[in-house]
């Protein structure tokens, strides 16, 4: 069994207990809720971001510890004053020590869009993700089927969420429907956690015109991201670079300053007439 299949095996005990605890209509009780939400499509088309989606990981299965004590708050805040066109909170508890707690938090703290990424699996995890204040949920090809991806994709734009559609590999390109809001590539292998830009640089190639292409995992440099960039996405979701730095949104500040001068250079491309990356 490999780690992606231990995780989901973890899941669905979780989810199981979860609904016992909290029954989906207490969920929408919830404050959250009813909260206004926030669009990252409409973030990333207008060209009014960065392009990036900052994210927050206190650990990984592959690497264990990133930045343990990490302050939620503190860093989506310095994310969101920088210019990320969305902040990723990791809310799975067992393989990467983030808790619903630290969405609510995040959600508190800024107004722009923020995901809920974790291993989704049932329906009842949309609400729970409403219900503590994510507007985009995360949908894995990889433990999902493509029928699985659309229903899931029809209720969380039924109760008014975005959708992140993950992709790794030739096989999964099936799972794209229009449903999904956004389509994103891992750069990293969920299997054995190694990374190949390359071939995730073919992959988006492969993914209708139309759709908003997100890079995520393994960039941990200005000229990949450039690359990654110029080869056709409009996103990119960066976590791990930023996090095992001492001031996580210094860091990002950093990297839009470095972004921006390859562009000067010509050497970077963004979306939709943007001429450089907002700091």
């Amino acid at each position: 069994m490999n780690i992606l299949d231990k995780i989901v095996e973890t899941k669905r005990e979780e989810v199981s207990s979860a609904k016992r605890m909290f029954p989906r209509s207490m969920l929408s009780d919830r404050p959250l809720y009813h909260a206004k939400k926030y669009s990252v499509t409409g973030a990333i088309r207008s060209g009014s971001t960065t392009g990036i989606i900052t994210e927050f990981k206190r650990r990984s299965p592959s690497k264990g510890w990133i930045n343990e004590h990490a302050d939620p708050v503190k860093v989506s805040s310095g994310y969101a004053a920088n210019g990320a066109a969305a902040v990723s909170v990791l809310t799975d508890t067992t393989y990467f020590g983030g808790s619903l707690n630290d969405l609510d938090l995040v959600r508190k703290t800024i107004r722009i869009p923020i995901l809920r990424k974790d291993f989704t699996i049932d329906s009842y995890q949309l609400h729970e993700a409403k219900a503590h204040g994510a507007d985009i949920i995360l949908l894995i090809a990889a433990i999902l089927s493509p029928s699985q991806v659309k229903e899931l994709a029809q209720e969380a734009h039924a109760i008014g969420l975005e959708v992140l559609l993950e992709l790794h590999d030739e096989s999964e390109l099936q799972h794209v429907c229009i449903e999904a809001d956004l389509v994103g590539i891992n750069n990293r292998n969920l299997k054995n956690f190694d990374v190949n830009i390359e071939h995730s640089i073919r992959l988006q190639n492969m993914l209708p015109e139309n759709s908003v292409r997100v890079a995520e995992s393994g960039i941990h440099s200005a000229e990949v991201a450039s690359r990654l960039l110029q080869s056709g996405f409009n996103c990119l979701l960066m976590g791990e670079y930023f996090m095992k730095q001492p001031d996580p949104s210094i860091a990002f500040a950093t990297f839009v300053n470095e972004l921006n001068t390859l562009r000067e250079k010509g050497k970077t491309f963004f979306p939709e007439g943007k001429n450089e990356l907002s700091v």
